[in-house]
């Protein structure tokens, strides 16, 4: 947690402990920066953030409002039977818990998982070939990307135990005819991650438009290596700030120049 989480201006409420609101904080400001990027779906899709603590809870968006309008102090506290511990005005969008209360009980890496669905991410989800090695971008995706074929809405609790499956050890994820998922144990970790796969998704949209013959696709030497340095950067070094860290940082101060008042 870096000391730009917490604004000078922000303060807890309703006897929130601080470290509670730092994370609101976080996860307030990841859902102004999805409507930044033009990430978000009215008031569909979700970002989660799981509470410490025994009790298993997690922070999700209230269902009704905008990415936009999201703020620290609306986000709802859920457990993992979809309980709201501290009812307000607005409630969950269930096909969100599903998603959601899965990956944080099964994944304790998964600190924060967002789940998107861009025109970009859905139309490589429906990609029978799903996200190819086009660009560098996606092949620092591809050694870590899962998918999950389509079942419907998400509002079958049996589906978790398949999409868990699915995941496995991964980080990112092609919901089948639906969308995109990225995790991470920090907010900087898991928006690096789906910044990763949207732009890659974005960017096989854009080649693939101008026909499949002649695309070329990233020779399989260049994909090993590629592989070998990522499991290199995944070693920390002594001394050197953390990449993921770096990336918050400069993300929090867009957040605070573009779309103020997600910390109160």
């Amino acid at each position: 947690m870096t000391a730009l989480s917490r604004p000078a201006s922000s303060a807890p409420v309703n006897g929130i402990s601080d470290s509670e609101w730092a994370l609101r904080v976080d996860l307030a400001a990841l859902y102004r920066l999805a409507a930044l990027h033009g990430w978000d779906d009215l008031v569909a899709t979700h970002i989660s953030a799981r509470l410490p603590g025994f009790q298993h809870h997690f922070l999700i968006n209230p269902f009704g409002l905008l990415f936009e309008e999201v703020t620290a102090s609306s986000l709802v506290k859920v457990d993992l039977d979809g309980t709201i511990v501290e009812p307000g005005e607005y409630g969950i969008n269930y096909a969100g818990f599903v998603i959601h209360s899965a990956i944080h009980a099964a994944r304790p890496d998964a600190h924060f998982i967002i789940h998107f669905h861009t025109a970009d991410g859905m139309a490589v989800s429906a990609h029978a070939e799903g996200l190819l090695p086009l660009n560098q971008r996606a092949l620092t995706v591809i050694p870590s990307l899962r998918y999950h074929d389509y079942e419907g809405i998400a509002l079958d609790l049996d589906e978790r135990e398949r999409l868990i499956a699915d995941l496995g050890d991964g980080h990112f994820m092609l919901l089948r005819n639906h969308g995109t998922l990225a995790l991470g144990h920090s907010p900087g970790r898991a928006w690096r991650r789906i910044y990763q796969l949207e732009t890659a998704c974005t960017a096989q949209v854009r080649t693939l438009s101008i026909g499949r013959d002649n695309v070329l696709l990233a020779p399989q030497a260049a994909q090993d290596t590629v592989r070998r340095q990522i499991d290199r950067n995944r070693q920390p070094v002594e001394g050197k700030r953390d990449l993921d860290d770096l990336i918050w940082e400069a993300a929090l101060r867009r957040v605070a120049r573009h779309a103020p008042g997600f910390d109160s």
